[in-house]
């Protein structure tokens, strides 16, 4: 695992939303912006089963995710690494993550369960 560095982590900290890459079944990729933060040294965001990020990352689980400054798109964090799904206190993250980008409680409106896609990261290049 390669550490987060200091602006990856400040990114990850505040408001900035993040763009992640996963591998479809074909070899193309699939992007979506995604809330993140960081939990201990790695990239954590919520999805829900079911969609193309946990069905792809359950078959390859090699990973990319951009971390936008929000006052400054030429600043970001591009942090390259393998992820994994967890299925504790998923629902929670989800909040929390509302929270902290909207100021406002999450409503669940998805009829399957929620995710928490982790991501340990093996590369961190930083522009800005």
């Amino acid at each position: 695992m390669q550490p987060l560095s200091p602006l990856a982590r400040e990114l990850l900290a505040g408001p900035n939303f993040a763009v992640v890459a996963t591998v479809n079944a074909d070899g193309s990729p699939q992007q979506s912006v995604v809330w993140a933060r960081e939990r201990d040294g790695e990239v954590i965001f919520s999805t829900v089963q079911g969609r193309a990020k946990p069905q792809n990352i359950q078959r390859d689980n090699t990973i990319n995710v951009l971390i936008i400054d929000g006052d400054n798109g030429y600043r970001y964090s591009a942090i390259r690494g393998t992820a994994r799904l967890e299925s504790d206190n998923a629902d929670a993250l989800i909040d929390e993550l509302s929270h902290a980008y909207t100021g406002h409680a999450w409503v669940e409106t998805q009829p399957h369960p929620r995710v928490t896609v982790v991501i340990t990261p093996t590369r961190v290049t930083d522009h800005g």
